[in-house]
């Protein structure tokens, strides 16, 4: 089942991807895809009647996707998961998952624009696996426990500033949370569609120039691991999205080093995720 929001930025409706591609309007059903969604028997409901979905009025055509989650109360973010990208950062294999946030205010539409932040020189492109979480989880007793926490899973693209990452002092967040710096969606797959998420392709264009290309097969720390591992800390609320790295191949990482300007365009997919396209614009 492929979860879709779509309208106006803040006025987002519930929808679902049919059969034929259609996007199907849900408002009448339920009101948004939240915490209280998620934290109650909101996916239940959908399968319902995503049976049927002759019966939902079509979305109108061209309609602008949101992300296809509302805003979270946490964007978590899991970095250097793949061992090929630590590298090329000339960072060291992490023992533990590497946590850090995202502000929620950054998470947008999987076609918005990305905007270069004022001063920026140093924007930064990384295509990731989104995990979103179904239902709250605090000290699971296992990665298969996990399981049973997941809603489903979508594209992101963790946008980053490296300048005000790695050069300003402190956590790496401030350079991570600028507007629009974490483009979602265009859907939300639910886990049966997507029996094994560490065998899913992932490639980022810049351009029309492939930049990243990689796998999950390729993750330090799996899907099931990073749920179980952050529970043991933090309560995981519904809705909640996690980001679980990047492969090889980010602007930091090429020689030169080669970051993102106006007018660029970022084209991102995952197997059976879908795809973005975002073009790049002053902030």
């Amino acid at each position: 089942m492929k979860l879709v929001r779509f309208g106006a930025r803040g006025a987002e409706k519930p929808g679902l991807v049919a059969a034929d591609g259609r996007i199907k309007d849900c408002s009448a059903h339920v009101a948004d895809y939240d915490h209280a969604f998620f934290a109650g028997d909101g996916l239940e409901r959908v399968r319902s009647f995503a049976a049927r979905p002759d019966r939902l009025p079509d979305a109108p055509a061209g309609v602008r996707l949101g992300a296809p989650v509302a805003r979270p109360r946490n964007v978590f973010a899991i970095g250097l998961n793949y061992s090929d990208h630590a590298k090329e950062t000339g960072a060291a294999i992490p023992a533990e998952p590497i946590l850090f946030m995202k502000a929620t205010s950054a998470v947008c539409g999987p076609h918005d624009p990305i905007l270069i932040p004022r001063g920026s020189e140093k924007t930064d492109w990384e295509v990731e696996l989104g995990v979103v979480i179904g239902r709250d989880a605090h000290y699971l007793p296992s990665k298969e426990a996990a399981r049973g926490h997941i809603a489903g899973y979508c594209v992101a693209n963790d946008v980053s500033e490296r300048s005000f990452q790695l050069e300003h002092g402190g956590q790496w967040s401030k350079g991570k949370s600028s507007l629009n710096f974490l483009p979602l969606g265009p859907w939300l797959v639910t886990p049966d569609d997507i029996p094994d998420p560490q065998q899913l392709g992932l490639r980022l264009d810049v351009n029309g120039t492939r930049r990243q290309t990689g796998t999950t097969a390729s993750m330090i720390f799996d899907v099931l691991h990073i749920v179980h591992y952050l529970s043991q800390f933090l309560v995981l609320e519904a809705g909640d999205v996690i980001i679980t790295g990047t492969p090889p191949g980010v602007g930091m990482g090429m020689k030169p080093p080669q970051f993102l300007r106006a007018g660029d365009v970022v084209e991102l997919a995952i197997d059976g995720l879908g795809s973005q396209r975002s073009v790049c614009e002053p902030g």
